[in-house]
């Protein structure tokens, strides 16, 4: 009888200026092609994003949301850096909450700035910070927080296995940035695409790194590891 390896559980947190209903949208191709090795949960950021003064309106005409702001005026920018911070804390406890509900998860996958918040979070694990436990990174066009609270978590390496994939022409998350986060992972797969900032559907960059993690995973349930 071949063996049935069990799926992955997968928190997916979206960018911002997206929702959790924007953003299962977004990866719908590639929920189809790993439908049979992982489960998705999607989370939504707890705060909701003023609308864009240029006239911008949120994709698919759903409401947005963000992590964090970089300040009091519920501004945003990934290359922008700011001396403060608001709105991770709430962040912080929805996605505690989300584990002690809904967990456990094997791993996270982020996309912008939802990839920055997942960097975080590994962060907060490695330095013990949160309470929440999981395996693994997928992060999509990261970036390092330049929020100068944010400092304090890439003052080191992380040892937890990513995946960091980026495009080559982004004009929202540049290159360098993406390259930078991933350069703080020891164990870190990169794969770059041609593209701009959006989630490349092409179940071959993903295949790999996913196989990788189901055989951590049924070996840890074997007790093999």
């Amino acid at each position: 009888m071949t063996e049935v390896k069990k799926q992955l559980q997968v928190l997916a947190l979206h960018g911002y200026y997206q929702s959790d209903v924007v953003f299962r949208g977004k990866i719908g191709s590639l929920r189809k092609a790993f439908k049979k090795e992982i489960n998705f949960t999607f989370l939504r950021a707890p705060h909701k994003v003023p609308r864009d003064p240029s006239g911008k309106e949120a994709e698919e005409g759903a409401e947005a949301y963000g992590w964090w702001f970089n300040n009091k005026n519920s501004e945003f920018k990934a290359t922008v850096s700011s001396p403060e911070c608001v709105g991770l804390e709430e962040s912080l406890r929805l996605v505690e909450k989300c584990f002690e509900e809904k967990g456990p998860f094997d791993g996270i996958l982020g996309f912008s700035q939802g990839a920055a918040f997942s960097a975080i979070l590994c962060a907060m694990q490695q330095q013990k910070l949160s309470p929440i436990r999981f395996n693994f990174a997928i992060l999509i066009s990261g970036f390092k927080s330049l929020c100068e609270p944010h400092s304090v978590f890439y003052n080191q390496q992380f040892s937890l296995p990513s995946l960091h994939i980026y495009g080559t022409t982004d004009q929202i998350i540049p290159t360098e940035m993406a390259e930078d986060l991933a350069s703080l992972f020891t164990d870190a797969t990169r794969l770059t695409h041609d593209g701009g900032d959006f989630i490349p559907s092409r179940k071959h960059l993903y295949n790999d790194f996913i196989q990788k993690m189901l055989t951590i995973k049924d070996d840890s349930a074997n007790g093999s590891v």
